[in-house]
């Protein structure tokens, strides 16, 4: 079995070198390709491409480890082993990032298209899908911040000793 440090590093290396061919691609191959005033490499779309297999493939990581962290946090019982909840930890943290982006969706649902004074028009959807993205910082914030206040102030500890 490959050691998880040696799978990692080899993954890195892969990554990199991908990155840097399409770039090196990009350009070096059809560089100078004007188009009116402007200039239109030829590799665009590969590098646009490689953004969205990165993406997802970020995605798809980002969900396995929240799935195995809250797997591991609660060990194979499904008690927690050090003390810490871990599993609690995380799987609160989960539904709260996905409360907070739901929250945020549905305020803003049925957003009309937006005209600039310079007479652009931005879609209804990306304006409610930027709205979704805001709020939700906010709500998380200001969870940050209370459960700062409240560990902050011992309400957690006092509880625990009294048990």
């Amino acid at each position: 079995m490959i050691k998880t440090e040696k799978l990692s590093k080899s993954m890195l290396n892969v990554c990199i070198a991908v990155i840097l061919i399409v770039f090196a691609c990009f350009f070096m191959i059809g560089y100078d390709n004007p188009m009116g005033d402007y200039n239109a490499p030829q590799c665009t779309d590969a590098v646009i491409y490689l953004m969205y297999v990165l993406t997802g493939i970020t995605a798809l990581l980002a969900v396995w480890s929240a799935i195995k962290s809250i797997k591991d946090g609660m060990g194979a019982s499904g008690e927690n082993l050090s003390g810490v909840p871990g599993g609690k930890i995380s799987l609160i943290s989960v539904v709260l990032l996905i409360a907070s982006l739901a929250i945020g969706l549905l305020t803003n649902l049925n957003e009309p298209d937006f005209t600039a004074a310079d007479g652009n028009v931005t879609s209804g959807a990306m304006v409610s899908v930027v709205d979704m993205f805001i709020i939700s910082t906010y709500i998380l914030m200001a969870v940050a911040a209370i459960a700062v206040v409240v560990n902050m102030s011992g309400i957690i500890k006092k509880s625990a000793q009294k048990k």
